[in-house]
């Protein structure tokens, strides 16, 4: 999970370390409280509390609802794809946070090991500003800055590791539109950025020490 505060601890990597092995839940399982990942619906999900509570995820398909408070320290969610691709996602929702938080595209490549986000909004700190600033990218109706960064030591996929986090950010924030994730792919390969092998990506939201609520569904994705 990325700090917020200074590019936190990595997303999906420590809940990929702190949380069980991604399993089916039963159909049925709508409400998530603790740190899982797995399938409903016929998407993949992940849910990541850093503090173990202050967090309810309700499950819906292709689309979920987070309210969190301080309480979970850190808390991220979403719903997506076990394996990613070039997609073009598009998705509607809401966000709703007292400090700190983002809605973004996630995921990770491997070979090399790779953290990336398209980040369309974030709430008082800006993701980026820990990172090295390598350009822009017009997309999608709008511009995103480019950083990169390098996390140290740090939980991944891949357990405690150290590898590059790709960042971009818009600059004019929304939540709900169209993602055309091959047009960032593209422009940091032409960066000197190397991508990798697609690892999971889902539509996630992050609030780190705040409280408040989100609510996202993917109404599409070629």
């Amino acid at each position: 999970m990325f700090a917020l505060k200074s590019l936190l601890v990595a997303l999906g990597g420590a809940a990929a370390v702190l949380a069980a092995p991604a399993s089916e839940l039963d159909r049925r399982t709508e409400v998530i409280t603790t740190s899982t990942s797995g399938t409903y619906n016929g998407y993949y999900f992940q849910n990541y509390v850093e503090s173990g509570s202050g967090s309810t995820l309700t499950l819906g398909t292709a689309s979920y609802s987070l309210s969190w408070s301080t309480a979970a320290e850190d808390v991220v969610a979403g719903v997506g794809w076990s394996t990613g691709s070039a997609r073009t996602i598009t998705y509607t929702g809401s966000l709703s946070a007292s400090g700190d938080s983002l809605v973004a595209l996630y995921g990770w490549f491997t070979n090399p090991l790779v953290e990336y986000y398209i980040i369309d909004d974030y709430g008082t700190y800006n993701p980026g500003s820990a990172g090295t600033h390598l350009g822009t990218v017009t997309s999608d109706g709008g511009v995103y800055d480019i950083y990169e960064t390098t996390r140290t030591n740090a939980p991944s996929i891949q357990g405690t590791a150290t590898f590059h986090q790709y960042l971009s950010i818009r600059q004019s924030k929304r939540v709900g539109g169209t993602i055309t994730t091959a047009t960032h792919f593209n422009a940091w390969k032409a960066l000197g950025l190397t991508l990798g092998t697609y690892n999971y990506q889902i539509m996630a939201t992050e609030g780190y020490e705040s409280a408040g609520s989100s609510q996202i569904t993917i109404t599409g994705s070629t």
